[in-house]
């Protein structure tokens, strides 16, 4: 017969072994700037993580504010994943008031940056005055870069919590076997389109990675940032270049304004070729939910747009 003591000891064991899973469910707190990066974020670090993304779905990272709520989210982080490339250029401030003390890990940080205003010979006129430091921050638009993203969250997933080594290579693993795959299909969907036709104008300068991995020529009113109005001369030196080279579709991007675009093909009887997602997801249930659901999506409205000749 068990006494008293017997008694109290099965109890502290059992409230021991009771609270085991609760400590094992313990999950690393990570911050993500934008949707794009929560995206690869969330697929590696799957169950291990708890994830706060500050800008959300259609949401435009280039001009964000900040809220107070961001900055305690950041204070309680154990890694903060960023863009990088100057993309986030509220980031520094966000740092500095929430006095977070995680590490900041740029995801682009091994990526071979494209030039921005007036890197480009495509006829792109960016004599705005913002800028990223002189590098086009849209890296995750060539899926090559995107596998360096995956890698470089990885690792530092892995520096901050060594026990889930295990789980954060096998993720990326499996997810950088889709990103090939992905690629691939990319690559197949641009040779459909008649190499005469691989021409389109988008809002913002957001598709300069993609124009160079995958041979599209992407024009555009805006510069690689959002922050800046194009200018009347901007867009009059668009709508010459769309007749001369009879340039066959204009695109909606989700971050922007479609007035622009939809001026432009007004002006010079180019077909909408639908809405792009460049710098953000959709809603999860929307077309662009995840980012290889993003890239599928655009291609297809690229395609789609281009594809065929004139009925």
């Amino acid at each position: 017969m068990l006494n008293r003591r017997d008694l109290i000891a099965g109890a502290v064991a059992g409230l021991t072994v009771a609270s085991l899973p609760a400590l094992a469910q313990e999950k690393l707190a990570v911050v993500a700037s934008f949707s794009i990066l929560g995206d690869f974020v969330q697929r590696i670090g799957g169950e291990r993580i708890a994830l706060t993304t500050l800008v959300g779905p259609d949401g435009d990272a280039h001009v964000y504010s900040p809220t107070a709520a961001d900055a305690k989210v950041m204070a309680a982080a154990k890694l903060v994943i960023v863009n990088g490339l100057n993309f986030e250029g509220w980031m520094t401030r966000l740092v500095k008031s929430s006095v977070a003390k995680a590490p900041v890990i740029a995801a682009a940080g091994k990526v071979t940056p494209l030039k921005e205003a007036g890197g480009h010979n495509h006829g792109h006129s960016h004599g705005h005055g913002h800028g990223h430091g002189g590098a086009d921050p849209h890296a995750w638009q060539d899926v090559g870069n995107a596998k360096l993203y995956v890698a470089a969250i990885r690792d530092a997933l892995v520096a901050a919590d060594p026990a889930g080594k295990a789980v954060y290579e096998a993720n990326a693993d499996a997810y950088l076997t889709e990103l090939t795959a992905l690629d691939a299909d990319l690559r197949a969907a641009v040779q459909r389109i008649p190499a005469d036709r691989r021409k389109a104008i988008t809002s913002h300068d957001a598709f300069a990675y993609f124009e160079k991995a995958y041979g599209l020529d992407f024009v555009s009113p805006q510069g690689v940032s959002t922050e800046a109005e194009a200018s009347a001369k901007d867009v009059a030196r668009i709508i010459r270049q769309m007749k001369a080279q009879k340039i066959p579709a204009v695109f909606l991007e989700n971050i922007t304004n479609p007035r622009l675009i939809e001026q432009i093909a007004r002006e010079t009887g180019a077909k909408i070729g639908g809405r792009l997602y460049s710098d953000a997801l959709s809603a999860q249930d929307g077309p662009a939910g995840t980012y290889i659901a993003m890239m599928k999506h655009n291609i297809s409205q690229i395609e789609k747009a281009l594809g065929a000749g004139p009925s």
